[in-house]
């Protein structure tokens, strides 16, 4: 364990993402892990069941960056980041997903000749000026080995140029869904919720292009209605604070009579009542691949997404916040398609990146 490797996180998902990859790092011996949080999204409340599952130690480090503009926020970040690394000096800095914390520990070790790895490398999304796909971007370019969730986004990466730095690992959050599986209890979930006795669609909101503005909220409430009407379902809908808070902004309340609205649940509780359900309405990048997990299809209220595969493969599909056209996209939900078995792996991606890294970092040593 002579090498030591610098992960950076700054925000919930990849602070998740980022214990499965330590705990391979720590069962297989690989190197000292040593955690950073930024602090990009300082609330990071987690569940008890991660830190024992997974064996999830506390940071290393807190940098306490907090929120801003991105501009200020992936400046902080970087100004932090880059005093830690020239302390440290890590052998190599990890970065996950596509938030200003990535870009900015990417760009901090890059400069500072600290070879970088990057996990969920590859994926595409327009349109290309959201700040997400510049980060995604922008850190694969700096990145000395990147590590694809999928096929598709290693072959995204062939297309810049970068294929040669790519390899196909799996999905780390496919890892944590298999390894918290027995722990779902779907109907001890329907239960807790109320929805035993019918069929249900699972929802999630979140999106600026879908809650901010007054009419297409208004047409993603009257769709749900319309699901209900046409297809007899309670449609679950735990609800992020933005949206929340936009029903009240909109005075919208009255459109979500027949709703069963839900607090935002944590991972055990969302995944127990997905596995109930019988279809997901979604405009969560994350949640979309939950749903596949297991084997759940979605509409994905998204005009484009990260996973394309998904919509390739027929499974998911892309849907405009309409009411006539969700009904109308949700029937098609009810073909028969195949299910896509082993887009994202067998569950071992953590143990991939990390004897890819090992090698990697043994192959530096031995030059």
């Amino acid at each position: 364990m002579g090498n030591m490797v610098m992960s950076i996180v700054g925000a919930r998902p990849q602070f998740i993402k980022e214990a499965v990859v330590g705990a391979a790092a720590r069962r297989l011996g690989a190197w000292r892990h040593v955690v950073v949080h930024s602090g990009q999204h300082y609330d990071v409340n987690m569940s008890d069941i991660f830190f024992t599952q997974l064996a999830m130690p506390q940071p290393d480090y807190f940098l306490g960056i907090g929120s801003g503009s991105h501009g200020r926020q992936t400046a902080d970040a970087l100004a932090r980041v880059e005093e830690l690394l020239l302390a440290e000096r890590p052998d190599l800095v990890l970065v996950y997903g596509d938030t200003n914390t990535t870009v900015a520990g990417a760009l901090a070790a890059a400069k500072l000749k600290i070879p970088v790895a990057h996990v969920e490398a590859g994926i595409r999304q327009a349109p290309r000026d959201m700040p997400e796909e510049i980060n995604r971007v922008v850190t694969d370019h700096l990145a000395d080995r990147l590590y694809c969730c999928s096929a598709l986004a290693r072959k995204n990466l062939e297309a810049e140029g970068l294929g040669a730095r790519g390899e196909v690992v799996g999905d780390v959050m496919y890892d944590l869904f298999l390894t918290l599986r027995l722990l779902f209890r779907p109907e001890n979930m329907k239960k807790k919720f109320g929805v035993e006795e019918r069929p249900y669609v699972l929802a999630t909101l979140h999106r600026d292009f879908n809650v901010d503005t007054r009419e297409p909220l208004t047409e993603l409430l009257k769709g749900f209605a319309e699901l209900r009407r046409e297809y007899g379902l309670d449609v679950v809908l735990p609800v992020h604070p933005r949206t929340r808070q936009r029903l009240k902004d909109f005075a919208l309340e009255d459109l979500t009579a027949g709703l069963r609205l839900v607090e935002p649940l944590g991972y055990v509780e969302l995944m127990g009542l997905l596995e109930g359900c019988t279809a997901v309405v979604t405009d969560s990048g994350g949640f979309q691949k939950e749903a596949y997990f297991a084997e759940k299809r979605a509409l994905v209220m998204m005009p484009d997404t990260g996973w394309r595969e998904l919509v390739e493969a027929g499974w998911h599909r892309l849907c405009a916040p309409d009411a006539q056209e969700m009904t109308r996209t949700f029937a098609a939900l009810g073909t028969s398609v195949p299910y896509p078995a082993g887009l994202y792996g067998d569950g071992t991606a953590g143990d991939r990146v990390v004897r890819a890294l090992a090698a990697f970092l043994g192959a530096r040593e031995n030059r």
